[in-house]
C-alpha cells in the first residue's frame, strides 16, 4: 500500500517537475534535489526524506508536458515515487519507460494527499474510500523494462539470459 503525498492538476510540464534552470545538472545522483524546486514546501519534504520511497503523486491528464529533458524522470527516479495520472505526455511516458519509473494510468483516479492506494489485480483501489479504479495497463514489452529497472537493466538482464542458453 502506497500513500498519496501531493496531489496535482491537469498539464504539469517537466519544467514543473524540473525546472530548466538546473539544467547543468545532469546526473541522475544530484537530479533529485531539484525535484518540484519551484513547490518549495513539497521540495523541502523531498530533500528532508519525509516522503518514503514507493509513495504516490496522483496528477490529472497530460503529466509531464512540454519539454522532452529526461532530468523530470530521473529526479523523480531518485526518490523512488510511483506517479498515478489520469495521462501522460508521450515523450515523459517514453523516458520514464527507459529510466524504470513507475507509473499508473487510471483515466477516471479519485484520490487527495493523504489516501492510501494499492493495486488489486487490474485495478487501483483507494483504501481510504473504498473506491475502485480501473488500471489503463502498459504493453506489456514497455512494463517488463520498467519492471526491470529501466532499459539498461532490462537490456543487462536479457543479454545475461542469452548468455546462459
Amino acid at each position: 500500500m502506497s500513500t498519496v503525498v501531493i496531489k496535482l492538476d491537469d498539464d504539469i510540464s517537466t519544467d514543473v517537475i524540473y525546472p530548466g534552470r538546473y539544467m547543468a545538472t545532469v546526473l541522475p545522483t544530484e537530479t533529485p534535489q531539484f525535484a518540484f524546486a519551484d513547490m518549495t514546501e513539497f521540495n523541502a519534504k523531498l530533500k528532508g526524506k519525509q516522503v518514503p520511497p514507493d509513495s504516490v503523486i496522483v496528477a490529472g491528464k497530460n503529466f509531464g508536458c512540454g519539454s522532452s529533458r529526461e532530468q523530470a524522470v530521473s529526479t523523480l527516479k531518485g526518490y523512488e515515487l510511483t506517479i498515478v495520472a489520469r495521462s501522460f505526455a508521450r515523450i515523459f511516458l517514453q523516458n520514464s519507460v527507459n529510466l524504470g519509473l513507475r507509473l499508473i494510468e487510471v483515466s477516471d483516479i479519485e484520490a487527495s494527499e493523504g489516501d492510501d492506494l494499492e493495486i488489486v489485480g487490474k485495478e487501483l483501489v483507494n483504501k481510504t474510500t473504498g473506491r475502485r479504479f480501473k488500471i489503463v495497463p502498459l504493453p506489456q514489452s514497455r512494463q517488463a523494462i520498467i519492471d526491470a529497472g529501466g532499459l539498461v537493466a532490462y537490456t543487462r538482464k536479457r543479454v545475461a539470459e542469452s548468455s546462459a542458453v
